[in-house]
């Protein structure tokens, strides 16, 4: 059985508490709980893989009415050990999150997922629709070959001297073999100035491919990368080696399972909704029509002009108000029935 331990933290305005989750093959998984004790509540589930949570994501709530529960998954953000990828895979990402429910006494909860973290809301469901009360998507990541082609391949052209300084930096003049190669050289045994270089890059490239579809102002900005200390290369080559240790996997779902799942979790009834920028460059707006082949009663939306990030202005309005149609306060005879003890 994965033990809880409360481990205190300054308090925010949100009054984020943080404990730990730790389970019984060695991960120590990190989650924050913010918000109304005894508001709707709601996971959110970080991108990347292996990029932590972000606090922002708190804004789009009405801390009033929710209860959020923000998870670093295994071997990501504040989650230890940092990077590991050992017993690190999908199912045991939904493992975790069923024992976190279980360990704070939730019922059914709402789940929020963006881009990496969509997929992983998406499969959650399909496995425990019983555990649900609804699932809002932003960016949606359908764990597809063509996908992750799409980032190492057709992207170079949107970044072409950060690809080349990446391919510089892994030896690898192929494009289909860079992800492979990049993969390998962030696992352990490699040396950290080698680790530290692939995964400075990879950063690189990737920031201003997300720019790309923000204009000529977030491109610049994007290309100006101030120094970075030690401590945070190393931070970065665990986000990497996480994240290309399930890109190289297809993050053990794959466009086909994932579809297969969310059918699942919409036959159970789990209302869906999914809300996808027109310019997103990491995940095609194309993923919306597939999720509403699979279940057609989810609710699509695919956003003029905005990309992939969830800092998108335009973006940002339409999840928040997904989030106020689909995790809905519950009356106050549901709630005090919810949390009675």
């Amino acid at each position: 059985m994965s033990v809880a331990t409360m481990m205190p933290c300054s308090r925010s305005p949100s009054s984020q508490v943080s404990q730990t989750l730790r389970t019984r093959d060695g991960h120590r998984v990190r989650y924050a709980v913010a918000g109304a004790a005894d508001g709707l509540p709601v996971a959110v589930l970080h991108g990347g893989p292996g990029s932590g949570s972000q606090p922002g994501a708190l804004r789009l709530f009405d801390l009033s009415r929710h209860r959020i529960v923000l998870i670093d998954q295994r071997g990501a953000g504040a989650s230890k050990p940092r990077g590991s990828v050992r017993r690190n895979r999908t199912n045991a990402l939904i493992a975790d999150m069923e024992a976190i429910r279980v360990r704070l006494g939730i019922e059914r909860w709402g789940v929020l997922g963006g881009s990496w973290g969509a997929a992983l809301a998406l499969a959650y469901a399909g496995r425990h629709p019983e555990s649900l009360s609804a699932v809002v998507l932003r960016g949606l990541f359908l764990a597809s070959e063509r996908e992750v082609r799409g980032l190492f391949v057709t992207s170079r052209h949107r970044a072409p001297r950060q690809w080349t300084k990446l391919a510089s930096a892994a030896h690898c003049t192929r494009p289909h073999a860079l992800l492979r190669r990049c993969h390998a050289l962030l696992q352990y045994g490699v040396s950290p100035a080698r680790q530290r270089a692939v995964a400075l890059a990879w950063r690189d490239y990737e920031n201003v491919v997300l720019a790309r579809s923000c204009g000529r102002g977030a491109v610049a900005s994007a290309t100006r990368t101030p120094r970075v200390t030690p401590a945070r290369a190393d931070r970065l080559v665990a986000k990497y080696r996480v994240q290309s240790h399930y890109l190289v996997h297809r993050c053990w779902l794959g466009e086909t399972r994932l579809l297969a799942l969310a059918r699942r979790a919409g036959k159970a009834g789990v209302p869906i909704a999914a809300v996808h920028g027109s310019r997103d460059p990491v995940c095609p707006p194309q993923n919306l029509q597939r999720l509403a082949r699979a279940v057609p009663h989810a609710q699509t939306e695919c956003v003029p002009g905005a990309g992939h990030l969830a800092s998108d202005p335009a973006l940002h309005r339409r999840v928040a108000r997904a989030i106020e149609r689909l995790f809905a306060e519950p009356n106050r005879e549901e709630r005090t029935l919810r949390y009675a003890t």
